[in-house]
């Protein structure tokens, strides 16, 4: 499974932007997509997670400025960023496992078996 980013940008606070993921290689009928990010110095850390069945988790505290969504026809995963602060800034990693994670391991990196490039967003005050 290969997974390209697209859509980083650097825009000021209060902005918005979407982010692209798009699949390529085997498919699963089962799966798990999301999005992670890291900041410089910091851990890598879970985003917003959506299955094959459409559930979606967030880290708490995003839900409401971030939406993650999915179109299945183009194998490709979006996170919509709005109200974007500067301790969003990171680099923003699409991942992808070939099992729907369960609530319980979802946020987790560990979980995941392909990753993307990933791709810098930088907000500034």
């Amino acid at each position: 499974v290969y997974l390209v980013e697209s859509g980083g940008h650097s825009v000021e606070s209060g902005a918005s932007l979407t982010l692209s993921c798009r699949a390529s290689g085997e498919t699963y009928r089962e799966y798990c997509m999301g999005w992670f990010r890291q900041a410089p110095g910091k851990e890598r850390e879970g985003v917003a997670i959506i299955g094959s069945d459409g559930q979606t988790t967030y880290k708490t505290g995003i839900e409401g400025r971030f939406t993650i969504s999915q179109d299945n026809a183009k194998n490709t995963i979006y996170l919509q960023m709005s109200d974007l602060k500067p301790e969003d800034t990171a680099m923003y990693y699409c991942t992808a496992s070939q099992i729907n994670r369960g609530l319980a391991t979802r946020l987790q990196a560990s979980a995941y078996e392909y990753w993307g490039q990933g791709i810098q967003v930088t907000v500034s005050s």
